[in-house]
């Protein structure tokens, strides 16, 4: 009825109905959010914006920092990417503490403002640092002119700098992800068409954002103007803010649920109080809450499955639950109802799935710090021009770019049709598995332009920047194939992420994606310390010396791409066992079919 009393009078009640969403979402005020005033395509335009933007200043910062960190601050190769693997890691691990914020307590809306704001003040530390202590003699940092040593004072400040931008944008990521596929009700045909589609738009958002910060950017921080790159950043990001604010009274929004923790706590505490209990064969005779919202928070209801029987003792109706109950004494950490052991659930199923994303993101950082350096080592010049090793991901965006006009156009209608009638394209979880196979060839790829890098090089050099008489333009091909993976990788990621955690865990969801990059970063950097450990006893250089010339990059690349390889094969047994989240009121025909691995 609350929503009747927000609609105009002299309408019918269905029509009184259809003009509000019915997904659960609130306007501004709390009130239920109306369809023609709120959400859809306006606030979700604001939205891709703002990623844009927020985008162009990240990668302004994180898309040479690898270079930064060598030129200005005269770290070798190794060192300077195990540093970057750390803090691009560090981005993704605050993706946790941003996702836990809004699902918990603040609400997605709130949560992105706040994080937005840290972003900014750290990107204007870092502006502010490095135009003030870092980039002295004035000029240096490029190939020619090396920078002066710095004081632990200056150093501190400089990592003080990045890791607030680290925070910023980790807690801002995952929930601006989520908050913009809340401005389309799933429960509506037409803007759940929409809300799949958003997916593909944010991510195509964030690489057009990123190309700017690669080419433009790049080439200024290349040239040793450092601090006028980071003050761009700085400007894009307080764009972003403001552009974000703007469309304060027009978003739709979502109550956050309260602690997950506690919830996930309850459930295993009372399943663990009724180990010994003699379940019974009936699942309907475990504890449930009419309806299909959860009174306490509006939140969707979510049917029994079979899997982790375990935890559903802690729905198990026991004759002293039924006393408390009577007495109105009831607690949570003793008999939980089902929604509530099917939220924990949902999330031990994500996590093998989600596990098997992390070797990818091994394969993907690659592309922030050994395609960079490897570049270097290349021949870089057109006639008189130089390129900036750094702006070669440009093709990795544009290939995002070409993949995800193919994908939707073509390849996803084209499968549909195959299938049988009614039937989706590819599912998410077959996306996420074509992913893994093109990262593969991205590696072979990458490996083989080194076997003849190596080839061309001259292994006495000095300073072996543009060492080799190899085109850098042979690193296009495994850039496209890092490109064509994403589309399908972690767009299919964030789709899957978010339809299958419960709603009080969207943020969740998209952190999770986040976390993967994250991890794949640390492990990344673990397997550049093994590897230097190993290849560089008796005296060797090693696989990835300073000099790569002397070294055995290709062995990496191969490496990689046979663990990838492993990977794949596990993640495919990971998929076929997934069982889809179900929800109340919704139906549950095909939807199993939708997320199958199977074809």
């Amino acid at each position: 009825m609350a929503c009747l009393e927000v609609c105009k009078e002299g309408k019918l009640k269905e029509e009184q109905e259809e003009a509000c969403t019915q997904d659960g979402s609130v306007d501004w005020h709390g009130r239920p959010a109306i369809k023609a005033k709120s959400g859809q395509w306006t606030a979700g335009i604001i939205i891709l914006l703002n990623q844009g933007l927020a985008t162009l200043a990240f990668f302004g910062v994180g898309v040479n920092l690898v270079l930064f960190l060598t030129r200005v601050l005269d770290q070798n190769n190794a060192e300077a990417a195990n540093n970057v693997s750390k803090w691009t890691g560090t981005v993704y691990i605050f993706s946790l503490v941003g996702a836990f914020l809004s699902d918990s307590y603040w609400g997605r809306y709130k949560t992105c403002a706040i994080f937005q704001v840290i972003f900014v003040i750290g990107l204007v530390s870092l502006s502010l640092s490095s135009y003030l202590f870092l980039i002295r003699p004035r000029g240096c940092g490029n190939q020619e002119i090396p920078c002066g040593s710095h004081s632990g004072l200056e150093i501190t400040l400089f990592y003080l700098s990045i890791y607030l931008v680290a925070l910023g944008n980790g807690g801002y990521q995952p929930n601006i992800a989520t908050f913009g596929a809340d401005q389309f009700d799933e429960d509506d045909p037409k803007e759940g068409h929409s809300k799949v589609a958003f997916f593909s738009y944010f991510y195509l958002a964030l690489n057009l954002g990123s190309l700017i910060s690669n080419t433009i950017l790049g080439y200024f921080e290349d040239e040793g103007m450092w601090a006028l790159g980071f003050w761009v950043s700085a400007g894009s990001a307080l764009a972003a803010l403001v552009l974000f604010l703007a469309g304060t009274t027009r978003y739709r929004h979502f109550k956050p649920s309260g602690n997950p923790l506690s919830r996930f706590s309850q459930v295993l505490v009372a399943a663990i109080r009724k180990c010994s209990v003699d379940m019974p064969p009936d699942t309907d005779e475990l504890y449930d809450i009419d309806g299909n919202y959860l009174p306490m928070n509006g939140n969707r209801k979510i049917l029994h499955t079979d899997e982790f029987k375990f935890l559903d003792r802690a729905a198990y109706i026991s004759t002293r639950d039924v006393e408390e109950q009577k007495k109105g004494t009831h607690s949570m950490w003793r008999l939980c109802p089902v929604t509530q052991v099917e939220e924990v659930k949902c999330v031990l199923r994500l996590l093998p799935i989600w596990l098997c994303t992390i070797i990818y993101s091994v394969v993907f950082t690659q592309m922030a710090s050994l395609f960079v350096e490897q570049g270097a080592a290349m021949k870089t010049t057109v006639s008189n021009f130089r390129i900036p090793p750094a702006s070669m991901s440009s093709f990795d965006i544009l290939s995002v770019a070409l993949f995800i006009f193919l994908y939707r156009r073509v390849l996803d209608p084209l499968v549909a049709r195959i299938k049988k009638k009614g039937s989706r394209g590819l599912t998410e979880l077959q996306r996420m598995g074509i992913g893994l196979v093109i990262a593969i060839m991205a590696m072979v790829s990458a490996g083989i332009v080194e076997c003849y890098r190596l080839k061309h090089a001259d292994k006495d050099c000095m300073h072996c920047e543009g060492s080799s008489s190899l085109s850098i333009f042979w690193q296009v091909p495994q850039y496209a194939f890092i490109g064509a993976s994403e589309v399908f990788m972690y767009v299919g990621q964030l789709e899957f992420f978010n339809a299958q955690t419960p709603d009080g865990l969207k943020s969740f969801g998209s952190a999770l994606c986040m976390t993967s990059i994250s991890l794949g970063n640390y492990v990344s950097s673990l397997l550049v310390t093994m590897v230097m450990k190993i290849s560089t006893e008796d005296h060797m250089p090693g696989w990835i010396p300073g000099n790569l010339n002397k070294g055995h990059l290709d062995w990496f690349y191969f490496l990689l791409a046979g663990l990838t390889t492993i990977d794949l094969i596990v993640y495919i047994a990971c998929a076929r066992w997934y069982k889809s989240i179900k929800l109340e009121g919704k139906t549950t025909e095909n939807i199993d079919d939708q997320v199958s691995f199977k074809l």
